[in-house]
């Protein structure tokens, strides 16, 4: 065989290779998931805009809709319904990394790459699925401990090449980005002291919201999910070392730590979504006012929302609540600052880590967020990357964690422990969906995952890319 045969060999082989890779990442739901769950739950049959693709049948033009968006009808023609599915995506703690002027060029690499990875997942996710909503679960950084620099660095990439949105949904983080310098967190100190707790209160209640930057929108007008950060403790830190530097910086980029969003209030289908930041439930904390604020915003739900209430919950939260070892990967702990801790003597006797709330926590939480025994919820947090199903059911006169529900007394609340994003946990992606029966007159709450590949995967897709384009110059160049 000749040299050029063997090239042209090579060049097509290597051109195989990486379209294989590339549809493989790309339509990955339906290749790497069992059919369905990469959907929302009893998902209608999806339509085309183009009648001679409504022809196909069911389910190969649902495939064919699912992956190929623009050939669906679009989002804004759907009618406008009160009885509308809830539908969220959750991603788990993408943890990013940052540079440091140490940084080994190979690791820089890396981080540029992973960027693009979990970006990858959530581009595709959100494109197929068209949500309403979409959570972060904590732990967006890898460390808390950054200056306000390095923070800006990483919530400029957060939102420019892991969670894309359109510009006028990141402008704040853009210009705060382009200016580069250190925020006034002692002016948002002396704001929050000098407010009255039902005004703060007040100011963390909303009502039928669905788009951040325009409250008036409704679906199906919305241009964006409506998006939600919450706080982990590689964000604002454990309340034994979080400041007012952590928390005023992450209000100022990702929005409130606490907040409640009531929808169809009044109405049989009333359902809420509650965000709340447990990293600031229990201490002892640097900060006690932390404490202070979220207790209060606990305590004003219950007094001023709740005897009105009369619907589900959707919670929203970091640390997972208690229970016993062996229902999940993680069991309690809480540990504290001592004495063999030296650099910072300070926070001696301050909580230094946690993996579940307190049994007392969790028992009070549980019955101001859940308050309707009639109504099912559900809660889905974070933190412990390895993931969790469980149920909290209503046992005598204390709420009991196991991994089956026992609706005997009343409705039980499901814990969705969200499985990490990340790469050594295959990427996942959490898929809600909230239906409203009309018989029942309830919401029923379904979840999945839809997997897709370690990273290296991703990787060797863009490898082979460019190795065949390479390859394809240089023959074409040589000719």
């Amino acid at each position: 065989m000749t040299g050029s045969r063997i090239w042209g060999s090579l060049k097509w082989v290597v051109t195989i290779v990486a379209v294989a890779l590339n549809a493989f990442v790309y339509f990955y739901p339906d290749i790497l998931n069992a059919p369905g769950q990469c959907n929302w739950h009893n998902q209608a049959p999806l339509t085309s805009k183009h009648s001679y693709l409504n022809k196909i049948p069911s389910p190969w033009r649902d495939y064919v809709l699912s992956n190929f968006p623009s050939l669906r009808t679009p989002k804004e023609e759907e009618p406008y319904s009160n009885i509308r599915d809830i539908k969220l995506l959750a991603f788990g703690d993408p943890q990013i990394n940052g540079n440091w002027a140490s940084t080994k060029y190979i690791k820089r690499l890396d981080n540029y790459g992973n960027d693009y990875y979990l970006g990858h997942i959530y581009k595709t996710m959100k494109n197929r699925l068209e949500p309403d909503y979409v959570a972060v679960m904590g732990d967006l950084f890898s460390s808390q401990w950054i200056l306000d620099s390095e923070f800006y660095n990483r919530t400029y990439r957060f939102v420019e090449r892991l969670f894309t949105r359109l510009p006028e949904y990141k402008q704040n983080v853009l210009e705060t980005h382009a200016k580069h310098e250190d925020y006034d967190w002692m002016g948002f100190h002396d704001r929050e002291k000098a407010m009255d707790p039902v005004e703060r209160f007040n100011s963390r209640v909303y009502n039928d919201v669905y788009d951040w930057y325009n409250y008036s929108a409704k679906p199906p007008a919305i241009k964006e999910p409506l998006f939600i950060n919450l706080t982990g403790n590689h964000d604002i830190g454990y309340s034994g070392d979080a400041t007012w530097q952590h928390m005023a910086r992450f209000h100022l980029l990702f929005g409130q730590n606490n907040y409640v969003i009531n929808y169809n209030k009044g109405s049989p289908q009333e359902w809420r979504l509650v965000v709340l930041d447990s990293l600031t439930l229990e201490g002892p904390a640097l900060q006690p006012e932390f404490l202070d604020y979220t207790w209060s915003f606990l305590e004003n739900l219950r007094d001023r929302e709740n005897p009105t209430f009369k619907g589900s919950t959707v919670l929203l939260t970091h640390i997972p609540f208690y229970k016993k070892e062996g229902i999940c990967m993680d069991g309690p702990e809480h540990i504290y600052y001592d004495e063999t801790y030296t650099r910072e003597t300070y926070k001696n006797g301050n909580l230094r880590s946690q993996n579940h709330l307190s049994y007392e926590t969790t028992q009070k939480a549980l019955g101001i967020l859940f308050p309707n025994e009639d109504k099912p919820g559900i809660s889905l947090t974070g933190h412990d990357h390895e993931g969790c199903d469980s149920y909290y059911n209503f046992e005598g006169d204390h709420w009991v964690a196991s991994k089956t529900p026992n609706a005997s007394q009343r409705a039980p609340v499901r814990e969705i422990v969200v499985r990490s994003m990340m790469g050594d946990f295959d990427g996942q992606t959490g898929i809600l969906t909230g239906q409203f029966d009309e018989t029942s007159s309830k919401w029923e709450f379904n979840f999945s995952y839809c997997s897709f590949v370690v990273q290296h995967w991703w990787w060797a897709s863009k490898v082979t890319a460019a190795i065949s384009l390479l390859l394809h110059s240089i023959s074409f160049i040589s000719r």
